[in-house]
């Protein structure tokens, strides 16, 4: 695997894993708004733990991009066999 196709592939199983990881652990506000406050949203979580979720996203991403780079590597995982 190239270098840039690792970092494509890097970058896309992190994108994955870090929108699979946002819904976990949220809590809305249910109180209702009595007046008109912009720019906040009444459907936004009080918390929502993004530096938490960045971590735990790259180390879950790296464990299998890692897993993910040795298949290739090896030959266990080589999509061109299947096409030919």
């Amino acid at each position: 695997m190239s270098l840039t196709g690792s970092i494509v592939v890097y970058v896309i199983i992190w994108w994955i894993v870090f929108f699979s990881f946002l819904p976990i652990g949220i809590k809305h506000d249910n109180r209702k708004f009595t007046e008109d406050i912009r720019g906040a949203d009444p459907g936004s979580p009080k918390n929502p733990n993004i530096g938490k979720k960045f971590i735990y996203t790259t180390i879950l991403t790296s464990v299998l991009f890692i897993g993910i780079y040795y298949m290739v590597n090896s030959e266990f995982l080589n999509l061109r066999s299947f096409f030919n």
